[in-house]
C-alpha cells in the first residue's frame, strides 16, 4: 500500500521496493503499474543504485533498527512506521544521527493515521482534568508486539500531562485481568481476526468518565501521515518523533 501510494503521487517517484518475498518480480505489477518496472530486491545496496532519497520502513521489530542503522549510515533519509522502536532505540538513533553529520534525518511515528495522532493529542490535555485513565487497544492478530507502540506513547503523553498521580486497585484474582500498569496508567491489548488498529483512552473523574476513540477500519487511513512524512523529512534535523511536530497543533501550556 505502501508502493501504491507512492507510485500514485505527482511529486514522488517509486524507484525501489526492498523484502524478503517475491524477490526479483516487478513491484509495478502488484500495486496495480504493469508499466513500473521496479524489481522487488533483498538487498538493501538496491536503495544506493537507486539514488533514494527516503526510505520508508515498514518491516519488522526484529529487522527494523538494522535497516535504520544501514540507511544513516549510507546518509538516506528514513520514515518508519514498525512496530517495537523504544527509547533505547531512540537513544541510539540520535547518537547514530550525530556521528554522521546530519546527512541524513529520520521520523519515527507510532501511527501514521492522523485521527490517532489527534486521539493522542486530545488526550494529553484531557490528563489534566482527570485523576485517573486506562488505554484500551486493540488489533489484528498478526501484529507482532502487545502493548502497541501508539498505547505505549498515549501512557507516556498521560504521565507528562496528568496533574497527579494515581493507582487505582491492584488486586487481581486472575493474574493479568488488569492489564499492564505504566505508573499508575493501565493498558489493556486485544488481538482479534477482523481488526485493524484501534484505540480508546477512557477517563474516570468524580461522577464522570470521558472516552477518546479512534478506529483505523483499513490500512489506507495510515497513507496520508505516510505522505505527509516523506514529504516532510527531509526539512527536519535530526529525529523526529511522532507526527504531531509535523501538524502545527496548538501547543499544550
Amino acid at each position: 500500500m505502501v508502493c501504491r501510494t507512492v507510485a500514485d503521487a505527482g511529486d514522488l517517484t517509486l524507484v525501489a521496493a526492498i523484502d524478503t518475498s517475491q524477490i526479483g518480480q516487478s513491484i509495478g505489477p502488484l500495486i496495480g503499474y504493469p508499466k513500473l518496472d521496479v524489481p522487488v530486491s533483498d538487498e538493501l545496496d538496491r536503495l544506493l543504485e537507486a539514488r533514494v532519497e527516503v526510505a520508508v520502513d515498514f518491516t519488522h521489530p526484529d529487522a527494523v533498527m538494522d535497516d535504520v542503522r544501514w540507511c544513516i549510515g549510507h546518509g538516506i533519509n528514513v520514515v518508519v512506521g514498525t512496530s517495537g522502536i523504544d527509547d533505547e532505540d531512540l537513544a541510539e538513533i540520535r547518537g547514530a544521527l550525530e556521528e554522521e553529520g546530519g546527512e541524513s534525518n529520520v521520523i519515527v511515528a507510532s501511527n501514521f493515521a492522523l485521527g490517532a495522532v489527534l486521539m493522542q493529542h486530545f488526550s494529553a490535555v484531557a490528563a489534566r482534568f482527570f485523576p485517573a485513565a486506562e488505554v484500551i487497544e486493540l488489533h489484528h492478530d498478526q501484529k507482532a508486539d502487545a502493548p502497541s507502540a501508539t498505547a505505549i506513547a498515549t501512557a507516556r503523553r498521560l504521565l507528562e500531562e496528568r496533574a497527579s498521580t494515581y493507582r487505582g486497585p491492584g488486586a487481581e484474582s486472575l493474574e493479568g485481568v488488569r492489564g499492564g500498569d505504566v505508573e499508575g496508567v493501565r493498558i489493556h491489548s486485544v488481538r482479534l481476526p477482523g481488526l485493524v488498529a484501534h484505540q480508546e483512552v477512557i477517563f474516570g473523574g468524580q461522577g464522570q468518565t470521558l472516552t477518546i476513540r479512534h478506529d483505523s477500519v483499513d490500512r489506507s487511513s495510515f497513507m496520508p501521515g505516510v505522505m505527509m512524512a516523506i514529504r516532510a523529512v527531509a526539512t527536519r534535523p535530526g529525529l523526529t518523533v511522532g507526527l504531531e511536530p509535523l501538524l502545527d497543533l496548538p501547543p499544550l501550556t
